[in-house]
């Protein structure tokens, strides 16, 4: 029988080193996936790792009857790669020019025929290039309702907005790809 977050918590606060490993391999997926939708592939890997180790050093101050340890692990996440952003934010234009990326390939054609709309809603790829260019408050809305499987009340949580802005932002957010796929 899998054990629940909390009673894992609680484990590994009590002595039990293995506890904390059990939580890494269960959410390291969902926090590298969320990770790579904003800071790329590249860099995912340092801020899974950076939200570990914050994770360790904090996990004593959890408290396990005020909040769900998903929502306070995501709210970490999203802190961790909202930081990296802004020390980011000064990236040049030319960075986005390179051997092994050429500015012109990241472009998306708009000229899309009405009839392959289905057919481009399948291709990930595209569906990802799209995403990127929406909000970035939407994105993460998006990436932690269907990526992560978490409710509205969670995601809100995790970004510290009201649930019906979290509602409002997803809304939005279908009505902008809709808007760019057709």
């Amino acid at each position: 029988m899998q054990k629940n977050d909390e009673d894992l918590i609680i484990e590994y606060i009590n002595g039990n080193q293995n506890s904390l490993k059990v939580l890494i391999d269960r959410y390291t997926p969902q926090i590298y996936n969320f990770s790579v939708r904003f800071v790329g592939i590249t860099n995912a890997p340092d801020i899974t790792q950076d939200v570990w180790i914050k994770v360790w050093r904090n996990i004593k101050n959890f408290k396990v009857e005020k909040s769900h340890f998903k929502t306070w692990l995501f709210t970490i996440v999203r802190n961790t790669t909202t930081d990296y952003l802004r020390k980011k934010k000064s990236m040049v234009f030319s960075d986005l020019d390179t051997e092994d990326n050429n500015f012109e390939d990241t472009v998306i054609d708009d000229t899309l025929l009405p009839d392959k709309v289905l057919e481009k809603l399948e291709d990930k790829e595209l569906l990802n290039k799209l995403l990127l260019e929406l909000p970035i408050n939407y994105q993460e809305v998006l990436t932690l309702y269907y990526q992560d499987d978490m409710t509205f009340k969670e995601i809100g949580e995790v970004l510290g907005k009201p649930l019906n802005t979290v509602k409002s932002h997803h809304y939005r957010a279908l009505e902008q790809l809709k808007k760019m796929i057709l």
